[in-house]
């Protein structure tokens, strides 16, 4: 199982008095860390409001790859339906270049609607758009020169879309919620799959995972193409109790605020308790705690092969965030490639 860590580059959330300029150094500082420490990949977010700093990952991404030999690094997710599919190869394709073959995309629709106006959609179309652009973006990972036509896009006749990646091809994994509708069409592509579970019962989503591979052993994949990966807030101290210090306040009251606008309850510390126990999303605990929680996560899936800690809506310090990467990196990406290596784990990967 790979592990690893995915950040929207959230800014200033807990009030620290850190410019932008230092949150994305330390950002990077944080990439770099995980590389030295064996983690297998990192994403980045795309948002664009004014409490996150990732309204253009691949930048983030480059200047990442810049710093790091053996990560791989990610979106999580592009929004690939406000953007062009063109440029978004075009970017990723560089990158790919600069990494000397690091780079996946995880595209999406986006569980925030503020791209929309900025670039001119209207949220009408959300599953149109995205539904084109990835039909798009496919085409463009497989032919150098493009003949295309769509709604939201000038005609392509023919021309070449370059720079090509050094991989190929360019891995492109599908970042879905709850929609069943999602599940389906990834697994009719025969993409990966990356599944934000980031509240509720982790098991509840094993459906929408069979539906998954059911589409996509019925368009005839195989099963090593149909990957599950899960992205999911965490965090990870030497005790327990120290990562729920830690953790709770921040993530509360950014839960709260997020909840004002979709309509969630106060998230109150018994929410916490319910989305910390077993059958939670949350993954917050000693690294033993932890990885026993993912090793349950992925039984009760039917197996992942990848699994993401989001740490940024605890606002966490700086110092923190270091210490928790070092403990997935050195405690929990271990622990679990040892029982993925054992007989026992054989049915869970």
């Amino acid at each position: 199982m790979q592990v690893g860590i995915d950040s929207f580059a959230a800014f200033d959330n807990a009030g620290l008095s850190v410019s932008p300029s230092e949150r994305l150094r330390r950002l990077i500082e944080q990439i770099e860390y995980a590389d030295q420490i064996g983690l297998d990949v990192f994403g980045i977010g795309e948002h664009h409001r004014q409490e996150f700093l990732d309204s253009a990952p691949a930048v983030i991404l480059a200047a990442a790859a810049a710093r790091t030999k053996r990560i791989r690094l990610t979106s999580a997710v592009t929004v690939l339906s406000a953007a062009d599919p063109v440029r978004v190869f075009q970017e990723f394709a560089t990158l790919d270049l600069l990494s000397q073959g690091r780079v996946e995309m995880v595209v999406g629709r986006g569980s925030s609607i503020e791209a929309f106006p900025l670039f001119g959609f209207r949220l009408e179309d959300y599953d149109s758009l995205f539904e084109e652009k990835l039909d798009l973006l496919l085409k463009i990972r497989d032919n150098e020169h493009i003949y295309w036509s769509g709604k939201y896009r000038p005609t392509l006749n023919g021309q070449g879309v370059y720079p090509r990646p050094l991989q190929n091809p360019l891995p492109i994994w599908i970042g879905v919620g709850g929609t069943p509708e999602s599940f389906v069409r990834a697994g009719l592509l025969g993409l990966p799959l990356m599944v934000a579970i980031i509240g509720g019962e982790t098991h509840r989503f094993r459906p929408l995972i069979d539906l998954y591979r059911e589409a996509g052993r019925r368009a005839g994949h195989s099963s090593d193409q149909l990957k599950v990966g899960v992205h999911s807030l965490g965090y990870v101290a030497e005790s327990t109790q120290e990562a729920v210090d830690d953790f709770f306040p921040g993530y509360a009251h950014t839960m709260t605020e997020v909840g004002k606008e979709r309509g969630w309850p106060k998230m109150t510390r018994a929410g916490f308790e319910a989305q910390r126990g077993p059958q939670g999303a949350l993954l917050v605990g000693d690294p033993n705690e932890v990885v026993e929680k993912i090793i349950r996560h992925s039984q009760a899936l039917g197996g992942i092969s990848r699994i993401t800690f989001m740490m940024n809506p605890a606002s966490l310090p700086h110092a923190k965030l270091m210490r928790a990467t070092e403990l997935i990196g050195t405690r929990i990406a271990p622990a679990l490639r040892e029982i993925g290596e054992s007989e026992n784990y054989v049915e869970v990967l």
